[in-house]
């Protein structure tokens, strides 16, 4: 199990122009990659790994950055290779994702070597040669605690508001879980956020819809900006800051809540929702992703994970439909809000008829869904990550 501490960087202009360098030679490294599998049938992780060192005898300022990191990058490439590999094996419908050049690296990754955390736990210093050298780190969190031996990545990352340090720590996570004996299953959707199947619900906060206005005015004002100018830079950072806002919003949203949720029940089962398919109905498709729930699921996951108590998915299929009382199947459009039951005259909120019936469906399940690893990001496949800053407050229909 591992967990991930997020801090702020503090330095000059100077060293954010060498973390930015680092960056482009991470994304020079992850493309040279690509290129050298596109051109040689049979290229494997290991000769990915080989090349990295080619790369650095020929190019002078790609042996700047650190062995360890250029094989991260070179790491990257194959990820995506592997997965288009996956795709192609498993038959995967439509596009099956062929490996794409990266124009947009925001990160560079180092591992065991290239930096030094200083005893203080308040400084790391980057030894390799991009010469970064010492940065500060802003946040509440005690990294200096674990021994060095535990830290098994860092990682810089460039983002609108600035610079950011990720540790990947190796630890254990457990809370105790004080038993409420509550049961409950929860149903997702875009009137309320969730609703579960005692009826309460939690009013979905649309936080794209509310910042909408504003950066509808900040994508006006870029537009009207000359190209390359620096009027264009200062506005296109605003609006970046503006989107990036929003997605703190969601996710310090989806945390409260699923850790709420799970404090206060000892069985919670959900919706396995195909929510890649969902957003392809593209009248509701900005709803459903402001709605986050594939985020709120994943914290929902490791929430359960770490209190260890049983968090299941069912199949979504007929739970709106079907009466809650008597199984009756009354079917509705999405514009029917209320359940209205012809054969046992039950009435209730749609929602909270789906929520009983997701909670009623989980009880003949007998595979409870698991979290992985606690602490990891998205681009691992590992749950969310634990931030040392505290962020702004960072199948079926949607019904």
């Amino acid at each position: 199990m591992s967990l991930i501490y997020e801090y702020k960087l503090d330095g000059t202009n100077a060293q954010y122009s060498a973390i930015e360098e680092a960056i482009r030679t991470t994304q020079f490294v992850r493309n040279k990659c690509l290129r050298l599998w596109m051109d040689t049938r049979g290229t494997n992780r290991n000769d990915l790994q080989c090349y990295c060192a080619q790369l650095a005898k020929e190019y002078d300022w790609a042996c700047a950055l650190n062995s360890q990191a250029r094989q991260a990058a070179a790491d990257r490439a194959w990820a995506a290779i592997s997965r288009f590999y996956v795709n192609c094996r498993n038959k995967k419908p439509g596009k099956k994702g062929y490996p794409q050049f990266q124009h947009d690296c925001r990160s560079v990754e180092y591992k065991r070597t290239g930096w030094r955390l200083e005893p203080d736990g308040r400084h790391i210093t980057f030894t390799d040669g991009c010469q970064i050298g010492q940065l500060r780190l802003v946040g509440t969190r005690d990294i200096e605690t674990f021994p060095i031996t535990r830290l098994k990545r860092v990682r810089l990352i460039r983002r609108a508001d600035g610079f950011f340090c990720q540790f990947l720590v190796q630890a254990q996570r457990r809370v105790h879980h004080v038993p409420t004996g509550k049961e409950t299953g929860i149903d997702l959707g875009l009137k309320e956020f969730l609703t579960d199947a005692q009826g309460n619900t939690v009013a979905n906060p649309r936080h794209l819809r509310k910042a909408e206005k504003k950066l509808k005015r900040l994508h006006r004002r870029l537009s009207r900006t000359q190209k390359r100018s620096s009027g264009r830079k200062k506005a296109r950072k605003k609006l970046a800051k503006g989107y990036l806002k929003v997605s703190r919003q969601r996710e310090d949203f989806a945390r409260k809540t699923a850790n709420a949720l799970v404090s206060s029940h000892d069985f919670i089962a959900f919706e396995k929702l195909s929510i890649a398919n969902l957003v392809k109905n593209r009248k509701l498709a900005k709803s459903i992703s402001d709605a986050s729930w594939g985020r709120f699921l994943l914290w929902l996951r490791y929430y359960g994970a770490i209190h260890d108590i049983p968090v299941i998915g069912v199949e979504p299929a007929y739970t709106t439909a079907d009466c809650s009382a008597c199984g009756a199947r009354v079917k509705k459009s999405l514009s029917i809000r209320t359940h209205i039951c012809r054969s046992c005259g039950l009435v209730l909120d749609r929602d909270h008829n789906a929520a009983i019936n997701i909670l009623a469906k989980s009880r003949t399940v007998g595979q409870t869904e698991t979290a992985p690893s606690a602490g990891g990001d998205n681009a691992s496949g590992q749950p969310p990550s634990t931030s040392s800053r505290r962020k702004p407050t960072t199948g079926k229909v949607a019904e």
